[in-house]
């Protein structure tokens, strides 16, 4: 079960059940010092038309809500791979308050004291957790991320940690709901080649020709569960990005013209 978190500092965030023990957070748009129409007012990605020291305020006041040192998040630019990195301690700060050295799309954590944090604005935040061998992830799903399996990745690299699939913890956090998600061809055809018949329940003919109502939350959680996560242990969001524009930047609502959410795990 996901439950809303609205800290002394104002900043209003999501956490799941599902995860608890391990610091995480899935932030929304609100409780920060972003001003401009289309950011306002947790906006936590550079580009989006606030200032840097603005950014880095909003990133400062998330940290203190959840309860973590923005100096020890890595949070990288992104690139809708299925690229994921193991957070070292060199990694520190990295896409945050120091350059990026790198680009991809998730991490595994398993040293305490590491943060990371992945970006979203419609597409799918994963947040994953072994209580057992206290290893962690994060996934930041879009349509191309998740068929090509980027979830089941980070599994893997767990288990390569030593994990157990059947230890993991797994939060969907808040994105865009199928029937608000439209997409051609090209995205219901990965998603053949990613799930088989499976993706019938996924992709379900739109009202034009040629479009689909792609449910992403739903296809990260068949791949987990064909990763071997139990379903017990896979919490999704039920809150949609695209219909709560009050709480949440979606750029598929807002045309691109809008802030972005982190959501963040670390032990």
């Amino acid at each position: 079960m996901f439950r809303q978190i609205r800290a002394k500092n104002g900043v209003v965030y999501y956490v799941s059940d599902v995860l608890l023990g391990v610091k995480h957070g899935f932030a929304t748009r609100i409780g920060g010092v972003s001003v401009l129409p289309h950011t306002a007012s947790l906006n936590l990605a550079f580009g989006r038309g606030d200032g840097e020291e603005t950014v880095l305020q909003n990133v400062e006041l998330l940290a203190d809500a959840v309860g973590f040192d923005a100096d020890r998040l890595v949070s990288v630019p992104q690139i809708h791979s299925d690229r994921i990195f193991t957070v070292t301690e060199d990694m520190c700060g990295e896409g945050v308050v120091k350059k990026a050295l790198r680009e991809g799309d998730g991490y595994v954590i398993s040293q305490k004291g590491l943060f990371a944090a992945i970006k979203t604005a419609d597409c799918v935040p994963v947040l994953l957790y072994d209580p057992e061998k206290e290893v962690c992830a994060a996934v930041h799903a879009g349509w191309r991320g998740t068929f090509s399996r980027i979830a089941e990745k980070a599994v893997e690299k767990m288990t390569d940690l030593g994990c157990e699939p059947s230890s993991i913890r797994a939060a969907i956090g808040p994105a865009i709901n199928g029937g608000c998600y439209e997409v051609g061809e090209d995205v219901a055809e990965a998603a053949r080649a990613a799930l088989g018949k499976k993706a019938d329940l996924l992709c379900t003919v739109g009202k034009a020709e040629g479009k689909y109502l792609c449910d992403l939350k739903t296809a990260n959680r068949i791949i987990l569960a064909e990763a071997g996560l139990a379903e017990e242990h896979i919490d999704v969001c039920e809150l949609c990005t695209h219909c709560e524009a009050e709480l949440f930047y979606s750029h598929r609502a807002s045309r691109g013209l809008r802030g972005t959410m982190m959501s963040v795990i670390g032990m």
